[in-house]
C-alpha cells in the first residue's frame, strides 16, 4: 500500500491539499499491470471527523492501449460508459468535509463494479462458463442486465450496438474479476466496518452520474439528483429523508429511487440492522459538465460545495443513528 496525498487516476488529484501530512491514501488492486497503475485508490484524514466513506466505481478511465484498440468506436464508448469526471466532484467534496474517498481508476468498459462478478453475459466470451480453481462459487446464469449488454462486462450500448470487435477470453475475464473486483469489494467491506467500529455506524454515499432526464407527468422538473436506497432496505429513512429536505431546499429537484434504486454496491455492502447505511446517489452530468457533457464546467465547484454541505448533514445523521444505538445497547 503506498503512501501520498494524491490520488493516482489521471485528473483525479487532490493537488497542494493544505492537510497534507495529516492524510492517508491506500491503493490496491491492477488495471493491467505495473504500467497502468491500482485498480483503486482510498484517501482520508487519519482522524476522520464524520463516518462517511464517498465511493466513485465507474469514473475511472485509465484505459490500456488493448482495451481502446477492440472498441468500435472508443470515444463513443467512453463518453456513454462513464460516469465522466464525477470523481472530481468527489474529490472536492471530500477535501470540505473529511470524508473518505474511494475511486475506482479502473473504467467501467473493462469492468462495472456495480455488478456481481458472475452478472456476466456469456455469449460474449470465448471460454468455458464454469473455472475449475476458483475463489468462491461462479454461477452460470445470466440475469436481465447482462442481457440487456450491461453486465459485469458491458457488451452493448442502446441506439448502438455491440461495443467490442471481439469476444474477451476467459482468461482475461478472470484476471479482471481478480484483480479488479475482489480486491475493491474487499477493501470497501472492511473500511466500512472500520468506520463503523470507531463511530458505531457508518455511511457509503456510492456517487454516480447520469445523463439528463425527461420530465414526467406531475414533476414540475426533470430531476437532476436521483437518490437510491434500495427502496428503503440499503439505509435508515432518516437519511433520505434529510437528504431530500436538504437538496430540495438548495434548489435541486431530486426523485427517490426512479428511476435508480442502486445496485450490487448496494446490495452486497449495506446492512443497517449492522450499523452499515448505504445511498447510491445520481448527479445528472448537464449539472457540472458542459454541452456536450464531455469536460467540466464552471459549475462543478459550486455544486460540490452543496453537495459538501448534504455529505455533513448525512454525517451528523449518521452519528446521530450511531448514538442512538449505543443507548439502545446500554439500555438493555
Amino acid at each position: 500500500m503506498s503512501k501520498s496525498n494524491r490520488l493516482s487516476s489521471r485528473g483525479t488529484s487532490f493537488g497542494d491539499d493544505p492537510r497534507q501530512g495529516l492524510m492517508s491514501s491506500r491503493s490496491g488492486g491492477a488495471v493491467q499491470d505495473e504500467l497502468h497503475g491500482p485498480a483503486f485508490t482510498h484517501v482520508s484524514p487519519h482522524s476522520m471527523p464524520l463516518p462517511v466513506l464517498i465511493a466513485v466505481p465507474h469514473a475511472g478511465r485509465v484505459y490500456p492501449a488493448e482495451t481502446l484498440a477492440q472498441m468500435r468506436d472508443s470515444e463513443l464508448s467512453q463518453l456513454r460508459l462513464e460516469d465522466r469526471y464525477v470523481d472530481l466532484l468527489g474529490v472536492e467534496i471530500a477535501k470540505a468535509t473529511g470524508a473518505g474517498l474511494l475511486v475506482a481508476h479502473a473504467p467501467r468498459a473493462m469492468l462495472d463494479l456495480n455488478r456481481a462478478h458472475d452478472d456476466v453475459d456469456w455469449e460474449m466470451i470465448d471460454g468455458p462458463a464454469r473455472r475449475s480453481t476458483k475463489p468462491e462459487p461462479v454461477l452460470t446464469g445470466t440475469n436481465r442486465r447482462a442481457r440487456s449488454g450491461l453486465g459485469l462486462v458491458p457488451r452493448r450500448l442502446p441506439g448502438f450496438g455491440e461495443i467490442w470487435r471481439q469476444r474477451l477470453t476467459r482468461d482475461e475475464l478472470d484476471r479482471r474479476i481478480d484483480s479488479i473486483h475482489r480486491p475493491y469489494h474487499a477493501f470497501l467491506a472492511r473500511e466500512l466496518e472500520r468506520i463503523r467500529d470507531e463511530w458505531g455506524a457508518a455511511l457509503l454515499i456510492d456517487l454516480h452520474s447520469m445523463p439528463p432526464l425527461r420530465r414526467q407527468s406531475g414533476q414540475d422538473h426533470a430531476p437532476q439528483i436521483v437518490l437510491g436506497d434500495r427502496f428503503g432496505s440499503s439505509c435508515h429513512h432518516s437519511l433520505i429523508t434529510r437528504a431530500c429536505r436538504f437538496l430540495e431546499g438548495n434548489g435541486k429537484a431530486v426523485a427517490h429511487n426512479r428511476p435508480y434504486s442502486g445496485g450490487y454496491v448496494l446490495d452486497r455492502h449495506a446492512s443497517p440492522v449492522r450499523g452499515i447505511h448505504a445511498a447510491q446517489v445520481e448527479m445528472c452530468r448537464s449539472t457540472y459538465l458542459d454541452d456536450r457533457l464531455s469536460e467540466p464546467s464552471d459549475a462543478l465547484r459550486p455544486l460540490a460545495n452543496m453537495l459538501a454541505g448534504l455529505v455533513r448533514e448525512l454525517g451528523a445523521e449518521t452519528a446521530h443513528l450511531a448514538a442512538g444505538g449505543r443507548m439502545a445497547q446500554a439500555a438493555e
